[in-house]
């Protein structure tokens, strides 16, 4: 087996590994979307709230994902910061009908893009403005701009507005990814 990989490695045909950190406030829908991403067969019928992390795995045309699914309760959101060395991309999910707690998710992505594992790092970013299909949620430009997003110069970034439960929004997000991660390669 060993050999076939090395084989395929050399020829291009190997998919290229990708460490995803998937980050947001608990109830955001982080779970929720990358069972979406997963094959249908692979997917998880019950969602259930994370307790510390969980790692998923899914594939595109040409990248292979390892998500690093973060718990985003209060409690267990200094974990995160264990993590961010080995992420290559951050997937940051905002509950969007939560106008309550926006500011907490803005104080968490500051506080995110200020650590010093992130901070001078060229990590491509994909925010899901999530949970678009309930009638309290506010645009992705809103959240743009309640998140102060335009502030983000030195890291690529990409907002979606999504419905994770219909899947809705997810593989424009996963194909700018994809993008990024591949234009960094080269």
């Amino acid at each position: 087996m060993g050999l076939f990989d090395k084989l395929a490695g050399w020829l291009g045909l190997k998919k290229k590994e990708v460490h995803v950190l998937c980050l947001g406030l608990d109830n955001s829908g982080k779970t929720t979307i990358i069972n979406k991403l997963k094959p249908s067969n692979a997917q998880t019928q019950d969602i259930v709230p994370t307790i510390g992390f969980s790692i998923e795995k899914f594939k595109t045309s040409s990248l292979s994902f390892t998500v690093f699914d973060m718990s985003g309760q209060g409690k267990y959101r200094d974990l995160w910061e264990h993590y961010y060395k080995e992420g290559q991309a951050i997937i940051f999910v905002i509950d969007s009908s939560d106008k309550l707690r926006m500011v907490v998710a803005k104080e968490e992505l500051d506080t995110l893009l200020n650590h010093p594992d992130i901070k001078h790092r060229r990590l491509p970013i994909l925010f899901f403005a999530n949970k678009m299909d309930l009638r309290e949620a506010v645009s992705s430009v809103k959240v743009s701009q309640l998140l102060s997003l335009e502030n983000i110069k030195d890291k690529p970034w990409h907002i979606c507005a999504s419905d994770a439960l219909k899947g809705e929004g997810l593989q424009e997000g996963v194909d700018w990814l994809q993008g990024q991660m591949q234009a960094m390669k080269t």
